[in-house]
């Protein structure tokens, strides 16, 4: 595509950021456009991965907490109802009650693995948040039965963080490649490495079976290398 329609449609905003990181090289500029997508793209599997991964360790930790398997339905009432709670809006109970909604309107069968489903990446992590935390007695972090011992609530709360954020970047189709005017992958880097991590306190496998889709090495070589 001619460069000026690109960035026509791109925005000149948007596309400016790259031509600065790339001396104003119209073409580089494109090239590292495309490379910006490239990685992210290869962030998707990865990032798919680990969040299927922690919903349902979540789910599972919770269940067996209230030894229930139907707990996300249930606790609309229990633990998400709680007044300490009304500082955040009631976030978790008004998730809930707004999949339901969206389950009723498609007119099909309301199920706690529907409603699972329909839940942000946010909903998850939240529950690691003190005033979330607390309620379930803490049962969240028994997920990662592989961690260090040094590892509290606090830091993992820091490291799904920041994953989040980065996810929210790709999925925004906000540029991961720079820091400042600078072509930079050390952020991407630090999230895979955090990502890792987390699946092999979970579980070693799993690090291993993500592998398996992981093209992200590759691809910021590819767009270190304009």
């Amino acid at each position: 595509m001619n460069i000026n329609k690109l960035e026509q449609y791109l925005s000149p905003t948007r596309f400016n950021r790259f031509l600065q990181a790339t001396n104003h090289s119209a073409l580089k500029a494109e090239e590292l456009y495309g490379a910006n997508l490239n990685v992210a793209k290869s962030f998707y599997p990865v990032l798919n991965l680990f969040e299927i991964v922690l919903r349902n360790s979540i789910d599972i930790s919770i269940s067996t907490h209230f030894g229930d398997s139907d707990w996300i339905i249930n606790q609309k009432n229990g633990f998400m109802s709680d007044k300490s709670l009304m500082a955040s809006n009631f976030y978790l109970k008004k998730s809930i009650e707004k999949a339901q909604k969206t389950i009723t309107n498609k007119k099909v069968t309301v199920t706690s693995g529907k409603i699972i489903a329909e839940q942000s990446f946010g909903f998850w992590t939240s529950l690691f948040e003190t005033h979330h935390f607390k309620l379930i007695g803490g049962c969240v972090i028994q997920i990662f039965n592989n961690k260090p011992k040094h590892i509290n609530r606090n830091i993992i709360t820091k490291k799904l963080t920041k994953i989040r954020e980065f996810r929210n970047r790709i999925y925004h189709n906000e540029p991961i490649c720079f820091n400042g005017t600078n072509i930079d992958f050390t952020e991407a880097n630090q999230v895979k490495n955090e990502i890792y991590n987390l699946l092999k306190w979970i579980d070693t496998d799993l690090a291993t079976y993500v592998q398996n889709f992981d093209s992200i090495d590759d691809e910021i070589l590819l767009a270190m290398n304009i």
